[in-house]
């Protein structure tokens, strides 16, 4: 069955009304609706519910209309399916699209594919790999949306195009990209997949097709959706054409034959390309420009980027940012950020990113990076605020507490700001457990700052006080506002402080909230702020009382201002400095994946092991490398090396058990994760007995994560569907009893099929769940670069 799939874009929530199941609907005429057999989806339902108990059941799971359970009716795609190629071409983007309809007078059809769903892994795995179904699918210009990362990144060191092994022609960030276009266009605010629409060249649809209970339907309705239509189709001729006429083509199949003519041409030929394409503007082919750019031949990578410099397409803008990376002379470095100044006319993105790329080179006034450094350099201080405070200081706020009546009796400014500090420190050692006292200290604490100041009181320390205390008291405007000043007066006489260091993060903040306040509002900037930014942050990471949350904002900003070097060094730093950071592991992976690729994610980590002075904390974080780099070779068909992957994660996480017992379940879960996906390799090659042993050790060793999703969206209950489904075709009487016993063993809810795959009845009508994607720890799919930005 189908279900809603999850969005890098927007969420759904709630669940979707849908009534009546709309099948089609004709481009001119009435929508065609087919009502579903009510009583056979509710004795699915009632089968889902059930307990599982013997092997005269003939399945887990939902049954269709016609009384086949949903894993005999959509049947899971073997590693001899996978291993097919893709024989559907789709186009690259909707522009593409729509450009090459225009010029056939081919109707367009959006197909849309979620992971780890049923019927969408069918497709994926079986159907798209068919030729009886890419003939059907022929006539139509094709396009596919997905917004699951089957490839941690789309192009390699080179440039060179990595394809997803999942629809094949496109990459991950294509099939990313186009499904938030598509969504606005023709979803009628429903993610649902699978799922197939037809579009006529004036954007009407011609059907939309889903939450069908088969596939004959389905391309019983792609195939009179063509046939129907009356309007001829206008050949292209692909023999005779000149180079300019290819390079400007918007096909994707002509788009190969370039870049494979570029790849595996002489010099001469790979330099009349990039030569032809710069005639273009506009219309260059960008991923010809690329190949260019990033190979071996420096004079033609000079002569590409002087032609990415020329163009006016907003498409070029993330090849610019690519390529702003590189090293170059800086008069090439100022054309490709004027080429972002050009097109910041008709994209609020490119002219940030100049004003970023202008802003990373500059020195910031406002913070002395080196006096700070200076006076940072042989600090050693322990605040207050994580109750480490010297006995001394202590004594000394105690002190200043005793005397507050005879202070607030008096006029003394010096007075007033002293015992506004001490109600500070006081209020931070109360804060994570009674935040309440807490309040009223900073309560205290800016009342008495604020009357110190009316009696003179000025500079950095009176600020900080009223900047910190407002900060507490949810007043950011005046906290940024008081920051600035503070920042503004000079470096502190306390600079390893706990104070200075809240003082310069609050700057960071005010100083990110301007940038992302004017490029909301597509006003221009001082490119000083990001000056600024970067100098708060940069003596933050070596402040003593400096935080990892404060190098994943750093790094966070950057990577949204589209600066991913400069972010790198953010990271490399944090994760030196907190090797034991869960928020900057989660980003270490997502980055390495995207820049160095699944065997970058293995070399990363047994480096950081391998330091003299690792920290034991880095065992847990290689476990969860492992874990989704076993992920990402399942996608691409590597299994042998994905069961490797999986078998070094488990090591690490006994490893990290044996470390680290308290964490048991943490790793107890992990490792039934690994089982739970060595069982499913064993199911699509065919081994039902290594599956079957997989899945009994996964679910005895941690029965609560039975239903928990992987990366590929799966879960150890979904391969014991399908697993018994065939043990039952196969007669295999003694492993369906055992699979039974291990089913009836755990809590029966987690048995259940995912939030996103209920259906339940309510109002007289259909519903269908919006799906449920788990975030944090057990949720490896977002944190290991599904969906890297």
């Amino acid at each position: 069955m189908p279900c809603t799939p999850p969005s890098a874009v927007a969420a759904l929530d709630g669940s979707i009304p849908i009534g009546p199941i709309r099948v089609g609907r004709t481009h001119a005429g009435p929508r065609r609706t087919l009502h579903l057999r009510f009583v056979a989806l509710l004795s699915a339902l009632l089968l889902v519910s059930a307990p599982l108990v013997g092997a005269q059941q003939r399945g887990v799971g939902d049954r269709q209309s016609d009384g086949l359970a949903r894993e005999q009716m959509w049947r899971a795609p073997s590693a001899e399916d996978w291993g097919k190629p893709v024989l559907i071409t789709w186009q690259r983007t909707w522009e593409d699209a729509l450009a090459l309809a225009r010029e056939t007078n081919r109707p367009i059809l959006v197909c849309v594919n979620m992971d780890g769903e049923i019927a969408s892994e069918h497709y994926a795995g079986i159907r798209y790999r068919q030729p009886e179904i890419a003939a059907l699918y022929e006539p139509y210009v094709t396009v596919i949306a997905s917004v699951y990362r089957h490839n941690p990144r789309d192009y390699d060191e080179q440039g060179r195009r990595i394809v997803c092994p999942r629809f094949g022609t496109v990459t991950c960030g294509e099939h990313i990209t186009i499904e938030p276009i598509l969504y606005e266009k023709f979803f009628d605010g429903r993610r649902i997949a699978p799922r197939h629409v037809m579009v006529e060249l004036d954007g009407a649809e011609t059907y939309d097709v889903f939450y069908a209970w088969d596939t004959a339907s389905v391309f019983d309705q792609v195939r009179s959706g063509f046939e129907e239509r009356d309007e001829p189709i206008i050949a292209r001729p692909r023999g005779d054409r000149s180079l300019r006429e290819r390079l400007a083509s918007p096909d994707v199949r002509d788009r190969v034959e370039i870049e494979t003519l570029y790849s595996q041409g002489d010099r001469a030929t790979r330099w009349k390309l990039p030569t032809t394409a710069l005639e273009l503007g506009a219309a260059a082919p960008l991923d010809l420009l690329r190949l260019a750019i990033f190979g071996l031949d420096l004079e033609l990578a000079r002569l590409a980027r002087a032609a990415l410099a020329q163009s006016t397409s907003p498409q070029a803008i993330d090849l610019i940012v690519e390529t702003l990376q590189l090293p170059m002379d800086e008069s090439e470095r100022e054309a490709l950020i004027a080429a972002l100044d050009r097109l910041g006319a008709q994209s609020e993105r490119a002219q940030t990113l100049a004003a970023v790329h202008r802003g990373l080179s500059g020195r910031s006034h406002a913070v002395d990076v080196s006096g700070w450094a200076d006076a940072l350099g042989g600090a050693s201080y322990a605040g207050a605020v994580d109750g480490t405070g010297d006995d001394s200081r202590r004594r000394e706020v105690e002190s200043t507490l005793r005397v507050q009546d005879e202070v607030l009796d008096s006029a003394d400014a010096a007075a007033h700001l002293e015992l506004a500090e001490s109600f500070l420190e006081t209020a931070y050692e109360l804060f994570a457990e009674d935040p309440e006292s807490a309040r009223l200290y900073f309560m205290d604490a800016r009342n008495t700052a604020r009357q110190a100041e009316a009696f003179g009181a000025d500079g950095w320390r009176l600020d900080a006080a009223l900047s910190i205390a407002a900060w507490y008291l949810d007043d950011k405007p005046m906290a940024r506002e008081r920051a600035l000043s503070a920042v503004a007066a000079g470096l502190p006489e306390d600079a390893p402080g706990w104070n200075a260091m809240a003082v310069l993060a609050i700057f960071a903040q005010a100083r990110q909230q301007a940038i992302q306040d004017a490029v909301t509002a597509r006003r221009d900037w001082p490119t000083e702020w990001l000056s600024d930014v970067n100098a708060a942050y940069a003596v933050l990471a070596r402040h003593p009382f400096g935080t990892d949350e404060q190098v994943a904002a750093h790094y966070d900003f950057l990577l949204w201002l589209g600066a991913p070097g400069p972010s790198w060094r953010v990271l490399e730093q944090g994760i030196e400095r907190f090797p034991g950071s869960w928020e900057l592991h989660e980003r270490l992976r997502r980055r390495v994946l995207w820049a160095r690729g699944v065997d970058g994610l293995a070399r990363t980590y047994d480096e950081l092991l391998a330091a003299p002075d690792a920290s034991p904390a880095l065992t847990w974080f290689a476990g969860e490398a492992a874990m989704a780099s076993a992920e990402f070779r399942r996608r691409s068909g590597d299994d042998d090396a994905a069961r490797a992957d999986y078998d070094r994660a488990i090591a690490f996480f006994e490893r990290d058990i044996a470390l680290n017992p308290e964490a048991r379940d943490d790793a107890d879960h992990q490792v039934a994760l690994a089982l739970a996906g060595r069982a499913r390799l064993a199911f699509e090659h065919g081994d039902d007995a290594a599956a079957l042993d997989d899945l009994l050790a996964s679910f005895a060793r941690r029965p609560a994560s039975a239903n928990v999703l992987d990366g590929l969206n799966l879960s150890a209950v979904d391969t014991a569907r399908v697993l018994r489904v065939r043990l039952l075709e196969r007669q295999q009487a003694d492993a369906l009893e055992r699979l039974d016993a291990a089913l009836r063993a755990p809590d029966p809810e987690l048995l259940q099929l995912p939030a996103g795959e209920k259906e339940r009845i309510a109002f007289g009508e259909v519903e269908a769940g919006a799906a449920d994607v788990a975030t944090g720890r057990h949720r490896l799919a977002d944190a290991d670069g599904l969906r890297i930005e």
